[in-house]
């Protein structure tokens, strides 16, 4: 406890509280790149404390200070020089607290959970100064007790750890020594001892924002909701509150994201949903408390956060008159309004730590426009979501059990909604057990899921993309139109080694045809079980050539419920930083074959020639003003079936430590003979319709951030997406699954295909009569979407946004007479939002 007054923050040591204790440190050891040997500078800190906050100097000595590297970045950047301590407050060799200071004053913060899982989405407030001095620099924390979670005890014993990060050379060193081969990380830190008479801090922080926004867009005669413009104000509350010691609970009223960077681009040719990751602060924080992926192959999650406040599921329709001369206009609504959010977390000193996040989604409306006469229709239910995780730490950490439940409850009053599940059910268990000082383990998991419905919801279900139970050779999963519910199951179980030179694992994974994640979760596709081996060889220390090494070998195979065997590959890679500090490394991988349950959108399986894939990457010195990095994919089918060239170029510039330029530009061109097109009726019989696509895709994101002050940024985001694919060579699927590829299809002869408003149709005997028809698929789109940020944060936790966002969408041209080649053409106005974003947190 310090005696008189604490510590002034200014980056200085010069306070007499610091003469209270000796430094500790000075023989900090290298974990990066020559694991053991001693850090090339020394590095020596003291930690103080008070009723109130943790103290904490860290000096970085350095012979050599007009060499330290004061790069400047965003929180949570980490750049340059940096030193971080890490505190176990619970002592539980599972959990901690990282604070990092960058010599240019930048705060780095992360929760750290299972051992070595570090969630940068954690902000507390704390503070910090730093200063560079003639034997080094200097870093000044004070970290408030109330930020972190302790038990109450009379001493407390904490985990610790100290770490620095030399930036010129790249060289990492920590006080208590962890080997990076380490199997975990917080279990191995060094010891906090002497901590008397320091109660448990209740945290209360309120913080209230207000919205002020403007947008422009392309005006449109007529329509009452395209003026051109409109304006409005919102307002909200965060809170975090301190229930008792143990238990945080994170609260947000009718929260707003208007700062959130949007979406990169994609065009989306496969049968399934695609995963985009999270951007909202209230869900990033703690995210990794409720996670609970279902598998080490995939995305697939029992969470998926970005499932609240997603876009209305349900499509307007207009002109219910049925008048042709009736034109009705609809009023833009592109996300389920979130009511509130609570997030309640807690963690005992027996190690059991639990989190449950509830939330609740509007009744959503299109409003309708008719002859000036206004209506509405239900698009979205009522929806509260809720999702519940527990873990229970057993013998220091060696073994840990935990589970999981969440539900999904859909207020359903409306007819339009009958086809949404009115409740969903899921749940899991999880188990992990360490042997042998961590380096063996062993984990499983299982999970359900339930969902109840009406006849019409339920039957979606069974013939959505993700199961296509209605596949005419699917013998062992039946669609069932009477059914009202649907229960499905899953695990997975993995045996590994986590340290020493050589690491493995070896797992299998499986998801029942029945199982059904989305409400809340992500799943892409079920009827799957597959197993794998993985085995990587390592080496973290400096040879004649390399500072790293390691090589990685791949095996997996995969069956359906019916023991078909879908798909099987192998993979070797490698990858090596050089003692230039290039990085360099590729692979081969090479799938033996592949059959898609779902690509033909409820027809029969489709069977797919193995496909070989080269990739390869060199990336520059990272230290230097100018970086560089280059990678490849090359993909080959078997016949010929398959052409994909895969290049990605990204180039960063920082003429000046607060001023950094990077540009990253991809370009593919992609063939595949066998895209699906369409499903369409000839004389009763479905005829599966596939085509050669010719693909190209081109974007460019190009990213400007400029730090005035640690607190004060400006960062600008931008990025032109295009794509256009023209089709060809059209077939239809005879045998889908024969040994002979050319037996799989017939083509379709240009002699009997005939292009008329828009519309193929085949006459597919010659019999001079039309068989079927089908849309021209070809396809062409540009979109340009940027955002510029303004971001001060003008006292610790408060903060003002000014934020313009813009998208523009029109056409890509790849290849046109009337157009030069890889150009866009934008017709329409942009869609701009300007809006200023204040908060200010109270902190009581």
């Amino acid at each position: 406890m310090i005696k008189g007054e604490p510590p002034h923050i200014d980056g200085l040591r010069d306070d007499p509280a610091w003469e209270q204790v000796e430094w500790a440190g000075g023989d900090f050891r290298q974990r990066q790149p020559d694991k053991g040997k001693p850090a090339s500078v020394a590095t020596r800190f003291k930690v103080l404390y008070d009723a109130k906050n943790i103290y904490v100097l860290i000096h970085a000595l350095d012979p050599e200070p007009d060499k330290i590297i004061k790069r400047m970045s965003r929180r949570d950047g980490f750049e340059g020089d940096m030193v971080e301590i890490n505190f176990d407050s619970y002592n539980d060799m599972r959990t901690a607290f990282s604070f990092t200071a960058s010599v240019s004053g930048v705060k780095g913060d992360e929760y750290v959970s299972n051992g070595d899982e570090w969630d940068p989405g954690w902000d507390p407030i704390w503070y910090l100064k730093t200063s560079i001095a003639t034997d080094g620099w200097i870093a000044e924390f004070r970290i408030p007790l109330s930020q972190l979670r302790f038990a109450d005890m009379p001493e407390l014993i904490w985990g610790m750890q100290v770490m620095r990060m030399l930036f010129r050379k790249q060289e990492r060193s920590v006080w208590q020594y962890i080997p990076p081969d380490s199997p975990g990380y917080v279990h191995l830190f060094g010891t906090l001892k002497g901590i008397k008479g320091v109660k448990p801090q209740k945290q209360l922080e309120i913080q209230p924002y207000v919205v002020a926004q403007t947008e422009t867009f392309q005006k449109r005669e007529g329509d009452p909701y395209y003026t051109g413009k409109r304006s409005g104000t919102n307002f909200g509350l965060d809170a975090k509150i301190g229930v008792t010691s143990d238990i945080t609970l994170d609260l947000t009223v009718n929260p707003d994201f208007g700062q959130v960077e949007a979406d990169p681009s994609q065009v989306n040719l496969s049968a399934f949903e695609l995963y985009f990751q999270e951007r909202r602060p209230f869900f990033l924080e703690g995210n990794n408390i409720l996670n609970f992926p279902t598998s080490n192959f995939n995305n697939n999650n029992l969470f998926y956060s970005r499932r609240i406040g997603r876009p209305p599921q349900t499509y307007v329709n207009t002109d219910e008159s049925g008048s042709d001369d009736v034109v009705e206009y609809v009023k833009p609504n592109n996300r389920s309004t979130i009511l509130g959010a609570a997030k309640l977390t807690g963690k005992n000193k027996n190690g059991f730590s639990w989190g449950i996040l509830e939330s609740v989604t509007q009744k959503e409306f299109a409003e309708i426009d008719s002859l000036g006469f206004k209506r509405e229709q239900v698009i979205e239910p009522m929806t509260n979501y809720l999702i519940a995780r527990a873990q229970q730490d057993i013998n220091k950490g060696n073994t840990l059990v935990g589970v999981v439940a969440t539900a999904t409850n859909r207020k359903i009053e409306d007819d339009r909604l009958s086809w949404l599940h009115e409740d969903a059910y899921t749940g899991g268990f999880d188990f992990l057990h360490h042997w042998k000082k961590r380096m063996y383990y062993v984990s499983g998991k299982g999970i359900f899921s339930h969902v109840r419905g009406t006849k019409e919801a339920i039957s979606n279900t069974q013939l959505s993309s993700e199961r296509f139970f209605q596949r005419p050779d699917n013998y062992h999963s039946e669609f069932d139109p009477n059914r009202t519910s649907l229960t499905g199951t899953g695990g997975q179980v993995v045996f590994g080694k986590k340290s020493g030179d050589i690491v493995a694992d070896l797992g299998v994974v499986w998801q029942s045809p029945e199982l059904e994640l989305n409400d809340i979760g992500f799943m892409s596709q079920t009827d799957d079980i597959t197993q794998w081996l993985w085995a990587q060889y390592r080496i973290f220390e400096v040879r004649k050539l390399t500072r790293s090494f390691r090589f990685n070998i791949n095996e997996w195979r995969s069956y359906d419920y019916g023991w078909r065997n879908t798909n099987q590959g192998f993979n070797v890679n490698a990858h090596a930083q050089w003692k230039n500090f290039w990085n360099t490394g590729g692979g081969v991988t090479y799938n033996t074959h592949n059959i898609s349950n779902a690509d033909l959108r409820g027809g029969p399986s489709m069977r797919y020639p193995g496909v070989t894939w080269f990739w390869g990457y060199t990336s520059s010195d990272y230290r230097k003003k100018f970086v560089g990095e280059f990678y490849t994919e090359i993909g080959r089918g078997g016949n010929n079936y398959m052409i994909s060239d895969n290049y990605n170029l990204e180039l960063s510039y920082r003429p000046i430590n607060a001023f950094q330029l990077s540009v990253a530009s991809s370009f593919s061109k992609n063939v595949n003979s066998l895209q699906y097109v369409t499903t369409v009726d000839a004389g009763g019989d479905a005829r599966y319709v596939v085509g050669e696509i010719n693909q190209t895709v081109a974007r460019m994101s190009i990213r400007l951030t400029y730090m005035l002050t640690p607190n004060l940024s400006i960062q600008y985001w931008g990025q032109p997406f295009g794509t256009s694919g023209r089709y060809s060579n059209f077939k239809t699927i005879t045998d889908s699954r024969s040994s002979s590829y050319e037996n799989r299809f017939a083509r379709v002869p240009e002699a009997n295909m005939f292009f008329i408003d828009g519309q193929y149709h085949v006459d597919e005997d010659s019999n001079g009569m039309r068989d079927f028809s089908f849309g021209r698929p070809d396809f062409n789109f540009g979109q340009f979407r940027s955002n510029m940020v303004i971001r001060w944060e003008y006292i610790p936790g408060s903060t003002v946004f000014f934020v313009w966002t813009q998208e523009r969408n029109g056409a890509f041209y790849d290849s046109d007479p009337d157009h030069s080649k890889f150009s866009f053409d934008f017709q329409e106005k942009g869609h701009n939002i300007f809006l200023v974003k204040y908060t200010y947190r109270f902190v009581l």
